[in-house]
């Protein structure tokens, strides 16, 4: 196969939609958009009631593989590798992909990189997972919660192993990889895009409703929500500040009983899960974007509130720092430091002027992330993992030849 004739991909996915999360979506986001782009483009997913197999007019045709759900969230549901194992290999087989891009090393994907690897197809792998995100879903004590993410890095790292070329949405999520003992091959970091145009609405005026900070995302444990709540007491009295919730998730019902518990549930509006639209006029809203997670490996939410034009108050940790320049295009605050999430919060909303400009700035920090600039990224990633194959095959074959065997 030349290494520029890809014309057949297939995405491998442990969660895509309906599944609501940052993996998923990405996932989604990028096989519609290789679809767009006139390849042929198949998802190997999770069941989720669906039929086992979709196909889109114009779009990706998705294949469901049997699943179930887990004791730790409910609704994610997994593939157990010794089932789907044949049936992943036939789909390949009948599909016959020029490249088969996995978005994890759990089921789905280390199942289709070990059949990719025997039918001698590339394989680009992607990262969206941290191990601590994933542990904090069992009850396990601190000592063996640290051995349980040791053990899921080094699992990580002997599945991804195996692919041609390993990406990560940014330069620290590369850096955390390596860490961990990925080391050796090209290991990239690739945005997860957006499609930027669709978030750059025009700010919804303001007739008098107040102030508003806004948190889009899962509400589990990760994503340190109660921080938020916490520091609306914090915030001065002369400043009427109303907080929006957008999402749902494992702690929804603590939050929402965190609310009531510190004098704040008339200024909390839990919004759930709402339409996409919700979700653009929510960002078009609001005047400051919360995200005090400290697990985000990219934070898809803080790319579209900063796409909407706004500032964004965000946790010191993982790769938001990539995204949020102190001063810049808003602040950042020490994980957990509730005081100075509130002194942030307050100092932008008492500055009109100053959330202008840094909204401004928002806009032109992401541009860089747009979603065309990472199906670039991609395709040209695929053609590279393709030379790589035939590389591989070639010195296989001659050192298979020169040994005899």
């Amino acid at each position: 196969m030349s290494g520029s004739a890809i014309r057949r991909i297939v995405i491998g996915a442990d969660t895509y939609p309906p599944d609501v999360n940052g993996a998923a979506n990405f996932a989604h986001r990028l096989a519609t958009g290789l679809a767009g782009r006139g390849y042929d483009v198949h998802v190997i997913c999770p069941a989720t009631g669906a039929g086992p197999e979709r196909v889109t007019p114009g779009g990706p045709t998705v294949h469901r593989l049997a699943s179930q759900g887990t004791p730790f969230h409910p609704s994610f549901r997994v593939c157990l590798p010794w089932r789907i194992r044949g049936s992943a290999a036939q789909l390949l087989d009948r599909i016959a992909p020029d490249v088969v891009h996995v978005q994890s090393h759990f089921a789905v994907g280390r199942t289709l990189i070990g059949a990719a690897r025997r039918a001698a197809i590339p394989v680009v792998a992607t990262n969206h997972f941290m191990p601590e995100n994933l542990v904090r879903y069992a009850p396990l004590p601190g000592r063996l919660a640290d051995a349980a993410c040791r053990l899921a890095w080094r699992d990580f790292v002997r599945v991804f192993h195996r692919a041609e070329i390993v990406t990560a949405p940014t330069p620290r999520a590369v850096g955390l990889m390596r860490e961990h003992g990925l080391i050796g091959g090209a290991v990239l970091p690739v945005s997860c895009g957006l499609d930027l145009h669709r978030f750059a609405q025009p700010t919804a005026a303001n007739r008098g409703e107040g102030l508003r900070v806004l948190f889009v995302g899962r509400l589990d444990a990760e994503k340190n929500v109660d921080q938020l709540l916490r520091a609306l007491p914090l915030l001065p009295a002369r400043l009427p500040v109303t907080a929006e919730i957008v999402g749902d998730g494992s702690r929804r019902r603590d939050l929402e009983d965190l609310a009531r518990a510190l004098g704040v549930a008339d200024r909390v509006t839990f919004h759930g899960l709402v339409s996409d639209q919700e979700v653009l006029d929510a960002y078009a809203r609001c005047d400051v974007f919360c995200m005090p997670g400290t697990a985000e490996l990219q934070s898809l939410a803080t790319m579209e509130a900063m796409a909407a034009g706004k500032p964004v108050v965000a946790a010191d940790a993982t790769a938001l720092p990539h995204l949020v320049h102190p001063g810049h295009n808003g602040l950042l605050f020490p994980p957990g430091d509730v005081p100075a999430l509130a002194a942030a919060l307050g100092s932008i909303l008492d500055d009109p002027e100053g959330r202008a400009r840094m909204g401004q700035a928002s806009r032109e920090i992401v541009a860089r992330h747009d979603i065309g600039l990472t199906l670039d990224t991609f395709e040209t990633v695929y053609r590279q993992a393709a030379r790589l194959t035939t590389a591989d095959d070639r010195e296989n074959h001659e050192h298979t030849a020169h040994s005899g065997r």
